[in-house]
């Protein structure tokens, strides 16, 4: 059964970037390697702050653009509700 994730990535500045994958380890790190030009690439947003799991890719978009949606102060209360000290959690992985 396929999976898809909605992400938030960061920089040390707190820039917020939400996007949606089947493959949350590799889009990272396209994220880190500055492999996806724009944005991410602009402002150096390398850290995973959030993530969420979806089963479907229609429930994972829906929830990304629910949260595109959101004013910062509400995406900055879903970060720190599952990461309050905003730690790179792709970390974990190593």
């Amino acid at each position: 059964m396929a999976e898809y994730y909605v992400y938030i990535m960061t920089n040390p500045a707190r820039t917020l970037y939400t996007g949606v994958t089947n493959n949350l380890e590799r889009r990272v790190y396209q994220h880190k390697m500055k492999l996806a030009s724009g944005f991410t690439a602009r402002y150096d947003l390398s850290l995973l702050a959030y993530y969420e799991v979806t089963p479907d890719v229609l429930s994972a978009i829906a929830r990304e653009k629910q949260i595109k949606g959101w004013l910062r102060k509400r995406k900055v209360a879903l970060i720190e509700s599952l990461n309050p000290e905003w730690k790179d959690l792709s970390l974990e992985w190593e």
